[in-house]
């Protein structure tokens, strides 16, 4: 499949940087954004498989990991809604302002905790 984008990318969030996979097929239209649940990543080989099948359907990707290897060290913050969905609309923003992203549409996948994340980050973008 011929991409747009196909690489690993460093995410500046707030006062840090996380880490990424962003891939965009050459004609997609919309990307989506996963939000990992407690103790996931980017490095998920379900969730690889998820974007995977995602990508075949022409829509472009964003594995994340929303919490460094260090704060992922305290296994609290895996459930800290607060923080993530902001890291989520971190990313969201990051994104947005990306060119190879400025015609697609935006959208989250999530389970979980990471659809608890999804939700609250997406009320962040309502208008």
């Amino acid at each position: 499949m011929d991409m747009l984008f196909d690489k690993e990318i460093t995410i500046p969030v707030g006062d840090l940087k996380v880490q990424g996979y962003l891939q965009i097929p050459l004609h997609a239209n919309a990307i989506i954004l996963f939000s990992h649940g407690s103790g996931s990543s980017r490095l998920s080989k379900r969730n690889q498989q998820v974007a995977q099948q995602l990508q075949n359907k022409n829509l472009g990707t964003l594995l994340f990991d929303l919490l460094t290897e260090e704060e992922d060290m305290y296994y609290r913050n895996r459930f800290n809604i607060d923080l993530l969905s902001k890291r989520l609309a971190g990313a969201t923003e990051w994104l947005k302002s990306l060119s190879a992203a400025k015609e697609c549409r935006i959208g989250y996948f999530g389970a979980s905790t990471g659809a608890a994340i999804a939700l609250k980050a997406s009320a962040v973008f309502q208008t």
